[in-house]
């Protein structure tokens, strides 16, 4: 494991980022590069975090003539700060379930149930926004605070979006 927090530059695919000895353990309160949208040319901590535990799980694979799973890999943090990673898994019958569902099922089934932030990993390695239904899985699990829920959109471009920008007319707002 890296050694986070302690003024190092960590490489990150093709992305150095410098992580500073100030950074706090906790990453709340939130800094300035933990706002959405604010993200610089540094990442937070808790972002890079994020992104290492779901390359750590990406590992595609045949699991039998009728499986495919770690093709996209997600970790999500909880209200509580611990991350919480999942894989995608498609099946042959569409009984699969997205990498974001699955790590979010992951932190419920360890006894939390509200999402700081999510970071999908993507097939072609980069990072991307999660699909119109973990989209409303995470509402319908917060509906009265989605809204504050960051996603990473562009890890290289250290772009994120509010689950309320990517999620504008929720059915049940109306």
């Amino acid at each position: 494991r890296s050694p986070i927090g302690r003024g190092i530059r960590l490489k990150i695919g093709v992305l150095w980022v410098r992580v500073p000895p100030e950074v706090p353990a906790s990453p709340y309160p939130a800094a300035p590069q933990d706002r959405p949208g604010q993200m610089e040319n540094t990442l937070s901590t808790t972002w890079v975090s994020l992104y290492e535990a779901a390359k750590a799980v990406q590992r595609p694979r045949h699991v039998s003539s009728y499986i495919e799973a770690g093709g996209v890999a997600a970790a999500v943090e909880s209200a509580s700060g611990r991350i919480y990673t999942g894989v995608c898994v498609d099946t042959a019958c569409t009984l699969g379930i997205c990498a974001e569902r699955n790590a979010i099922l992951n932190m419920m089934t360890n006894g939390e149930d509200a999402i700081r932030r999510v970071l999908t990993i993507m097939r072609d390695g980069r990072t991307g926004p999660p699909c119109g239904a973990c989209r409303e899985m995470m509402t319908q699990l917060m509906p009265s605070r989605f809204g504050a829920v960051e996603v990473m959109i562009d890890y290289e471009a250290g772009k994120t979006m509010t689950l309320a920008d990517l999620t504008p007319q929720w059915w049940l707002r109306r």
